[in-house]
């Protein structure tokens, strides 16, 4: 997967992108990111790439050109157009199972507005949809794009050691995920649970489903509405008990 960012911060997002998990995944080839400068693509000395709005009113508007060029500019390295996304607090709210849907894009496209938004113009000329990470409003969009690359880019093959690294994650089976432990067996005197210790892996498995459930109904009920659940599922959430 290519991912290209169209930003005002390409430092800001180099700090964090080099890091870690993904860090490791673009040194590895896995994964191939690229932040570019939307200032490198304006013409004039000061290298403006923002104007007052049309109409009046606050701050600064984004202007098309400079956006589109980049745009332009990375299309020509490709060899079909990318999916371009555009964040926004206007757009759809990322979920997992989005994420799923955009770790099997093999071109992405971000653009990240700042200031007041983005000449509605280049919006409509480039962009395939607009994302948010939530319904509140940040100074630009280059925390939501680092977001979405940390969220999307850990599913792609080989990022993570194993599949089974996401599929037992909050939200991805639609439930919150089970509560983890690691040594010591006693910590200021709280125990780990003794199935974990066991080595019945049917029992294991078991207990985890059940805490899942556990946590899902106690943390965000509304989740239970969409998740998938067999027979067993639904006896063990009627047998628990009901707070009054």
């Amino acid at each position: 997967m290519r991912i290209d960012i169209a930003t005002l911060f390409p430092d800001m997002c180099e700090a964090v992108l080099c890091e870690s998990i993904i860090g490791r995944a673009r040194e590895a080839g896995l994964l191939e990111i690229h932040c570019h400068n939307i200032r490198d693509y304006t013409l004039d000395k000061h290298r403006r790439v923002d104007d007052t709005p049309y109409g009046g009113g606050m701050g600064m508007v984004m202007q098309a050109d400079p956006i589109f060029r980049c745009y332009e500019a990375v299309c020509a390295q490709l060899p079909q157009k990318p999916h371009v996304i555009y964040l926004s607090p206007q757009g759809k709210v990322l979920t997992q199972q989005m994420a799923v849907e955009y770790s099997k894009e093999e071109y992405l496209f971000l653009l990240c507005g700042h200031y007041e938004g983005v000449d509605e113009r280049v919006l409509e000329e480039i962009v395939d949809e607009e994302l948010s990470i939530g319904d509140y409003v940040l100074t630009g969009g280059e925390l939501p794009a680092l977001v979405f690359v940390d969220t999307v880019g850990r599913l792609c093959e080989g990022v993570l050691a194993d599949e089974s690294c996401f599929t037992d994650e909050s939200h991805f089976n639609g439930l919150l995920e089970y509560p983890q432990y690691s040594r010591p067996a006693v910590w200021h005197e709280k125990e780990v649970p003794g199935v974990l210790l066991s080595g019945h892996h049917a029992n294991i498995s078991r207990w985890r489903r059940e805490q899942s459930l556990l946590r899902t109904c106690e943390k965000r009920p509304d989740l239970l509405e969409k998740a998938a659940l067999n027979a067993v599922d639904l006896a063990f959430l009627q047998s628990v008990p009901k707070e009054k």
